[in-house]
């Protein structure tokens, strides 16, 4: 069985329909807020950007700024 740190950032490459974990972990962190995102919350990301979002709202902001 494999085995992590419960409170070890996730690495993933962000694609249109999902992820693919890099490194294993439980979260990832919020490229705005800096706010920790449990993977099974995860439901926001930039692909040409590759990073994630705590909210819609967030993404929208962070999209919208080139």
């Amino acid at each position: 069985m494999l085995m992590f740190n419960r409170s070890q950032p996730a690495r993933l490459h962000y694609m249109a329909n999902g992820f693919r974990v890099l490194s294993q972990g439980d979260h990832v962190v919020c490229a705005v807020s800096g706010e920790k995102i449990p993977l099974d919350a995860l439901r926001y990301w930039s692909v040409v950007r590759q990073e994630a979002y705590a909210t819609a709202e967030i993404a929208t902001q962070a999209l919208a700024k080139k």
